[in-house]
């Protein structure tokens, strides 16, 4: 069995991490933790975070960093990624939580911070190409259309453009990753602890690209 891993994934939107995070999880045989899914579970199972975090939500507000750091501490404790590690998919997104990160985390330190790098252009298209089934969410794109007129091939529902896959929406989410995570590349870059990969390509040779980075950075 592969040995586990400590590894955040950093990346603009569109440049392929969540079919990264998917395929390495596995590869390395620990839990894909996503922000999304990480506070939804939180919410559902009532933690201590999860019931601060239900809070603010059902007010119409924005979850805080605190919160937010709670409920990634309660989860990287459970078993599953206390033992073999995890592959952090979305945290940290500023310096301040990279900084939480490194103190939940002290005494089993992240190996990698994997930065997918994608040109802007390339994401913008890609997005802005992407299709969505209504009601289960399968992805199409403009180029790999459903096989009748827009219709999923799963369950026969509409598929349309997210109104946050728009050109605008996109570029408004790209300036914001620009100002508060894209530093973090750096930041880690300086730690010891960034591997940049190119994005471009295939999901296979993504992978395969990510795979020899992360080698050659483990045994450097």
């Amino acid at each position: 069995m592969t040995n586990g891993i400590r590894l955040v994934l950093l990346g603009r939107q569109g440049s392929g991490k969540g079919t990264q995070a998917v395929r390495l999880a596995e590869h390395f045989d620990v839990p894909h933790i996503s922000t999304g899914d990480m506070l939804r579970a939180a919410v559902k199972d009532g933690t201590e975070f999860g019931l601060k975090a239900k809070a603010v939500m059902d007010a119409g507000g924005l979850v805080s960093d605190e919160i937010m750091v709670g409920v990634v501490q309660e989860r990287l404790a459970q078993p599953d990624a206390a033992g073999r590690g995890y592959i952090l998919d979305g945290f940290p997104r500023t310096e301040a939580q990279a900084r939480a990160l490194e103190a939940i985390t002290s005494t089993l330190p992240l190996e990698v911070v994997l930065n997918l790098e994608v040109a802007e252009s390339e994401v913008i298209e890609r997005i802005t190409k992407r299709r969505v089934c209504r009601s289960c969410g399968r992805i199409y794109s403009v180029d790999t259309p459903p096989a009748d007129d827009w219709t999923c091939d799963t369950d026969g529902g509409e598929v349309v453009q997210r109104d946050d896959d728009t050109e605008g929406a996109v570029r408004k989410r790209l300036e914001l990753y620009a100002a508060e995570t894209l530093p973090l590349v750096e930041f880690y870059r300086a730690g010891g602890q960034a591997v940049e990969v190119d994005g471009l390509g295939t999901p296979d040779d993504v992978f395969g690209r990510v795979i020899d980075a992360i080698t050659v950075h483990q045994s450097a």
